[in-house]
């Protein structure tokens, strides 16, 4: 039992440390959102880190699940999940430090095909920590529609 919840905890602990250092390089540069033209349905700036503290509970408890699996093809699964936590770190730094919008676009897709093979190698493994990744999905999807549309606007 105490083994499971360690893993738990590591498990969650590395994608909220991963996404708080990138929000820590790209804080100064958080200031362009409310800068820049936006499209219909962007939100309000604050509900970002909202969103993301949810989306790295999840991916962690997703990613627990799948560590203290017996399945055989675990380690596969996990790396492809750590290529995702990557990619998704320097998204922001790409789209706020840089402000290269067409290339944290193309970026965000490369994201979404590693999280969308996360969630096929997990659903393999167990299905709960392949849905609990679905989330994920959708809003990197809704930042994808948000980037490209910033693009477009600006």
């Amino acid at each position: 039992m105490k083994d499971k919840l360690k893993a738990y905890i590591i498990s969650i602990v590395i994608p909220l440390v991963i996404g708080g250092i990138s929000a820590m390089l790209t804080f100064n540069n958080m200031n362009i959102y409310g800068e820049i033209e936006k499209p219909f349905l962007s939100p309000p700036a604050i509900l970002f880190p909202i969103v993301w503290t949810i989306l790295y509970i999840l991916m962690g408890i997703s990613s627990a699940i799948i560590k203290l699996s017996d399945n055989e093809n675990k380690a596969d699964a996990l790396i492809i999940y750590r290529f995702s936590l990557l990619i998704n770190f320097f998204w922001s730094i790409i789209f706020f430090n840089m402000r290269a919008y067409n290339f944290a676009f193309v970026w965000l897709i490369a994201l979404w095909l590693f999280v969308f093979y996360t969630i096929i190698k997990y659903s393999k493994i167990n299905k709960t920590a392949a849905y609990l990744q679905i989330p994920y999905l959708l809003w990197i999807t809704f930042a994808g529609y948000l980037n490209l549309m910033i693009s477009i606007l600006n």
